[in-house]
């Protein structure tokens, strides 16, 4: 088995806030495409198609690269990577779990769960690398 080297708090704190830039853009997009304007407002009813396209966005963005390519736009420039605990490549079906574990983790505001499993796991691990079997490591 390789030697990992785990990645705790602040790498991934820095690939979270590139992640959440490149997500705002995306949100941006989407609510051009859905209303034809960067000032566009929903209420109501009509919110909903525009937050379900967005939830989406955000599932898959972290589900595809991650499980593809190990790291999101912001994993790649911090130069850190998922991998199942032993080591090998993530895969879609353990970034999907960790993924929908993240609404987990950020309660209840801020990260704070995932914060601080990361800061007691001795493989710094938040609930969503626990239950999908994956580690943060340094590409």
């Amino acid at each position: 088995m390789p030697t990992l080297s785990y990645q705790g708090i602040g790498p991934r704190l820095v690939a979270q806030i590139i992640d959440s830039v490149v997500l705002v853009v995306l949100f941006l997009l989407v609510g051009f495409a859905l209303s034809g304007s960067f000032t566009f407002e929903f209420q109501g009813e009509a919110a909903y198609p525009f937050l379900i396209a967005y939830g989406l966005i955000v599932i898959l963005y972290y589900a595809i690269l991650e499980g593809t390519m190990g790291a999101t736009f912001g994993k790649k420039l911090v130069k850190i990577k998922v991998v199942k605990d032993d080591g090998s490549a993530c895969g879609i079906g353990p970034a999907f779990v960790r993924t929908l574990l993240r609404f987990i983790d950020a309660l209840p505001f801020l990260y704070i769960i995932g914060l601080v499993l990361i800061a007691r796991s001795e493989k710094k691990q938040r609930l969503g690398d626990r239950l999908a079997r994956t580690v943060v490591v340094k590409a």
